[in-house]
Order: structure tokens, then sequence, then C-alpha cells
């Protein structure tokens, strides 16, 4: 069973999982799979969401790590709207006001954001990547300090710009955003051989030295409503370019951020947004596709002393299934939550979340955020 809340930043939705304590969370997001994922994000068949993020104890100098999946299964490095709404999930799970801040351990390296007096998030992205082996991009650097060309999708010569924010970004600038054909030109751009990691995809009209709007293809989950790693990387191409000012509104379909880069590459980019709470839930056996057969309870298991030596992440290593399925170090925590769902009634496991949700959800109304 997975107890989950789901969170958006301007329309793009997640599904998020606390496994910072050991756990039946824990466990159960241990056992996340890139099929679980996919029917967790069926928005017909499932819960529906642009991804999953898992909160989790840190492995270096930080407060916790966040891991964060694709609509499709796949595990990108950053997310500028999932790591809002994980600093939102944070402070609602642990009762934080205004002021407090995260340092955040990701693929993309730390990221600090902060929660600010009007209950939206303010992110310190780090710095842009310039250099066309750490977008990563077969495209040569330009003139304007940042990889640049030309590219031909079907007979359509488009020029464009590359940015890395942790994960990387194509950025199109256009005179008509209406006219774009995201629907073809998107997974065109995204699978193309200069991203070699593929990329994420943006169009950007420009409207004024601080006001930009733009449309997101984004990489594993096609077009959303926002992506905020892709307004800090659209800002920082518009500006190199002269397109744009320091700082401007980047409106996006799912509505606008404030995003602040002052050109010096080795200086941070700045995202202001929000994130808001949209409903607590509980997975059931059949969505999460387990046998009637494993809910019976499993016997302590018997590992052997070199299995015990050695640590096993099963968070990281085991995402796609069990690699020490005979020895595992989670069994134990598994056989407990098993053992749970044996002995408890689904109306008992329900009301078990009802409390704790309902805790959750009283705190958020007590301090009016």
């Amino acid at each position: 069973m997975l107890h989950f809340s789901k969170y958006q930043g301007l329309g793009n939705d997640f599904l998020m999982v606390d496994a910072r304590q050991p756990g039946p969370a824990a466990d159960a997001a241990a056992a996340l799979t890139p099929e679980r994922i996919r029917s967790l994000c069926d928005r017909r068949f499932g819960v529906g969401g642009d991804g999953v993020i898992v909160a989790l104890p840190p492995q270096a100098e930080a407060e916790v790590r966040m891991r964060i999946f694709n609509a499709d299964g796949s595990e990108p490095e950053m997310c500028g709207n999932g790591i809002r709404c994980l600093a939102r999930f944070l402070a609602d799970s642990d009762g934080d006001g205004p002021g407090r801040q995260w340092r955040v351990e990701t693929l993309a390296g730390l990221i600090v954001p902060q929660l600010r007096d009007d209950g939206t998030i303010r992110v310190d992205m780090g710095a842009p990547f310039l250099r066309s082996e750490t977008v990563p991009t077969t495209l040569s650097c330009g003139e304007a300090g940042l990889p640049q060309g030309t590219l031909n999708i079907d007979g359509e010569e488009l020029s464009v710009a590359a940015v890395g924010m942790g994960n990387p970004h194509v950025v199109i600038p256009v005179t008509d955003l209406a006219a774009v054909e995201l629907e073809r030109l998107g997974p065109a751009l995204e699978a193309h051989p200069a991203f070699p990691a593929k990329t994420n995809v943006h169009f950007v009209q420009v409207l004024a030295p601080d006001h930009l709007v733009m449309r997101v293809w984004e990489r594993g989950a096609g077009p959303t409503l926002a992506c905020g790693t892709g307004a800090c990387a659209t800002l920082v191409a518009c500006h190199s370019l002269g397109l744009c000012a320091q700082e401007a509104c980047v409106e996006l379909p799912g509505g606008p951020l404030t995003i602040a880069w002052d050109g010096d590459p080795q200086h941070s980019v700045w995202m202001s947004g929000p994130a808001e709470a949209v409903f607590d839930g509980m997975v059931t056996p059949e969505l999460w596709g387990v046998p009637p057969q494993q809910l019976e309870p499993a016997a302590d298991p018997q590992p052997s002393a070199e299995v015990s030596s050695q640590t096993v992440d099963c968070a990281t290593v085991c995402i796609s299934g069990c690699v020490r399925p005979d020895a595992c170090p989670s069994a134990a925590a598994r056989a407990q939550a098993l053992a749970l769902l044996e002995r408890s009634s689904l109306d008992e496991l329900v009301t078990l979340a009802s409390d704790s949700l309902e805790a959750r959800t009283r705190a958020r109304i007590a301090r009016g955020l």
C-alpha cells in the first residue's frame, strides 16, 4: 500500500511520497517500478500526474534527497515545479512556516528552495550549464556564450539555443507562439541526435523585455502546463541572446513564474512561484499490482554474512526490481508491512490513512497556508 499526497505547481502535478523514515512508505517507495509509475500517473485508470516525487534520507550534506520520475517511468535529473511542490509538501508535513529553507540533494546537484511569507517558493536553481558537453548537446558554442545552431525538422529550419539546468533544454524563439505545431515539433526535437540524452523543448515569444510567454514539451512527459527548469533555461537563453532583461515574468500555460539571472555564468538562476496541495490518498493493492498471495506475511529473512556486511540503497538500485531477492535487506520491513495488510481490514487501513492525512490537512488550515 502506498500513501501519497498530490501537489501541483502551475498545473504541473505530482504524487508525493514521504520515504524519509523507515517503514511501509519507504518500503513502498523502494518497490516503485517504471510500470507502477506509469499506472499511478495514468489519468484515466490511475491517480493521474505528470510524475512521482519521493523524499528520501540524504546521502551527503543535505537535509533530504529528491528522486523524481516522469509519467513514463523515466528519471530526470531535476524539475523546477517538482522541487517547489516538494518544499511545500515538506512544510505541510513537518509544520514549517515562512522562512524555512531546505538543502535538497538531486541528480542535478544541491538545490535550495525557501518558503516565502506569501506561501510561494523561491528556489536557488544553481548556475546554468552553458558548455555543450555539460548540457549535453552536439551544438557548438556560439557568439552569445551558449550552444547555438540551426536544426532541420521535417524540412523546417529552426534557430535554437541550448541550456542545461541540471537537465537539458532547447529554446526556440518565435514571433507567433500560437502558430507553433508543438505536437509535431516537440517529439522530433526531444529525440533529435543533437541531444544525446534527449531534451526538454521550449518555444518562446518575447512580448516585452520583462515578459516572456512559452510553451513546453517535456522530455518523457510530452506537453505540460509548466516546467520550472525550462522557464529558467528560457530566460537564460533569451537574456544571452539579447532578447530580454535579467528578470522577467515567464508566462506558461499553467501560470507565471518569476525568473532572474544576472548574466554571469557562475551565478545562480532564481525561480519564484506557487505550489499547492491538491489531495491526499492511498493506493489500492489492485492499482499497486500486488497479487493476493503476496499479501501473506513473509518469513523473516536470514541474510548471509556477505549481504549483512554491505549496505544496499533499495530506493536507488532496486527501482526496476529487487537485486537480492534471496537476501533482501528490506525484507524485514516489507514483511512487517505485509503482515499489517494481512491482519487489517481495508476499512481499518483507510481509517489509519485518513487519521494521518486529516492531521496534515488540519495543520495546513491552522497555518492559513
